[in-house]
């Protein structure tokens, strides 16, 4: 059964397999007028899971094209545009996902294994590197074994190992093409000697690499890699009930897109921070998280929050000017500004992700649909600014820009 993101369907189920689609954390079941009959509403995640004989698929508003570009793994879109059209045309993820990741990894590796120094420790009998008089002193004049630290140039790191552990559970997705099967199990070859790790501990390592020009070709590999360890939860349970699924937050997709693409369109002239922590009140004890704060100099001059859905019944425009937000998003939004005393802040949201928002089509490529209120007695302005992902993705590249030099343009200083 086929759903779209934020969407309601009647389905006919028995009260058994109501119960179980109900208690996943992906869709919400409610009963219907007709006997037999419920409502099965989706939110923001989409993929598919299966549950017994159940197969469920839940497609994202936004064109193929666009779902592979918001994945901003850093390539051009030619390179997952034969994912995107399979995509398109049967209606599963993930077999498309393990393919990308399976050709952009293999372009990864081409290149050469990635090897670093490695710092290692052991008690040997024979001198390597160098002693560690610490611990050898400790030892009260034994001579033997040698206490040895030495740096070992390896490819056993985390980058490899992160890529070994996708790999791993990539192998065991069905319905992979046979050609992207065998380049898997290539990698894996050529990855011999990698130590393994499990996927929560790779998922954890992963956070923690630190990209340099003689990693940086490994990003858009690990990216993927990311994606396939973090949501390709092969068996997941839930209460009561087990589902086989891979399944993508459109939320965070949409954040860590538009925080990844600022950051880098901001270069040399802002800082953008994601998840700060600031706090609301003089005594610190009730904290805050906007999910963008920009910095000049160390100086926190500006805030944003973004919102890849906007829920609710107050959310329209206003007259000819550009979408208003939800009313609760604007509280919010002021009390990020109000407590790092800013006069300016900003929402963005997914234009595409909102029936019940008007953007207005007509504008030149590129350009941002927007709004600004000012409070009342406070002469604090919070803007409003959607990014339309119908276009192509230059079309969104373009509004990248122009919201970089809109947030710019409402920092709290003058930025060069």
């Amino acid at each position: 059964m086929v759903l779209h993101e934020w969407s309601t369907e009647r389905w006919q189920l028995d009260d058994g397999m109501a119960r179980r689609l109900g208690e996943t954390p992906w869709v919400s079941v409610a009963t219907d007028r007709e006997a037999g009959w419920w409502k099965v509403s989706t939110r923001q995640w989409v993929g598919a899971f299966s549950l017994g004989d159940l197969r469920v698929i839940v497609r994202p508003k936004i064109e193929p094209d666009n779902l592979f570009f918001l994945l901003e793994v850093g390539l051009p879109s030619e390179a997952w545009q034969a994912e995107a059209i399979d995509y398109a045309t049967n209606d599963e993820l993930l077999p498309a996902l393990v393919s990308f990741f399976a050709r952009t990894a293999e372009t990864t590796l081409a290149r050469g294994l990635f090897h670093h120094y490695r710092h290692e420790e052991d008690d040997l009998l024979a001198l390597r590197g160098r002693i560690d008089f610490v611990r050898q002193f400790r030892r009260g004049g034994v001579l033997v074994p040698m206490a040895c630290s030495w740096d070992d140039f390896t490819a056993d790191v985390d980058e490899n190992r992160c890529l070994t552990a996708a790999i791993r559970l990539a192998l065991r997705v069905p319905d992979v093409p046979h050609d992207d099967r065998r380049r898997l199990r290539r990698l894996l070859a050529a990855l011999d000697g990698v130590a393994e790790r499990t996927a929560s501990v790779a998922l954890d390592r992963l956070d923690r690499i630190q990209y340099t020009r003689l990693n940086e070709h490994y990003r858009p590999a690990l990216r993927l890699a990311r994606l396939i360890l973090a949501n390709c939860t092969l068996q997941d349970q839930h209460g009561d009930t087990a589902a086989s699924a891979f399944m993508l937050d459109m939320n965070q997709l949409f954040e860590d897109f538009v925080t990844s693409r600022l950051q880098r369109e901001l270069r040399g002239r802002l800082d953008v921070k994601a998840q700060s922590r600031p706090h609301l009140d003089v005594e610190k004890r009730v904290e805050i998280r906007p999910d963008l704060t920009f910095l000049h100099h160390g100086e926190t001059i500006g805030v944003a929050d973004l919102k890849y859905k906007l829920t609710g019944g107050d959310s329209r425009t206003a007259d000819t000017v550009g979408p208003l937000a939800r009313h609760g998003d604007y509280y919010q939004l002021l009390a990020y500004t109000t407590a790092l005393k800013l006069t300016e802040g900003t929402l963005i949201y997914c234009a595409d992700a909102n029936e019940n928002t008007v953007v207005e089509r007509q504008k030149p490529t590129g350009s941002l649909a927007k709004s600004t209120i000012t409070v009342q007695h406070a002469e604090t302005r919070l803007h409003a600014v959607a990014i339309d992902l119908s276009g192509s993705p230059s079309d969104i590249d373009a509004q990248i820009t122009a919201l970089a030099e809109h947030l710019v343009g409402t920092s709290g200083t003058s930025v060069s």
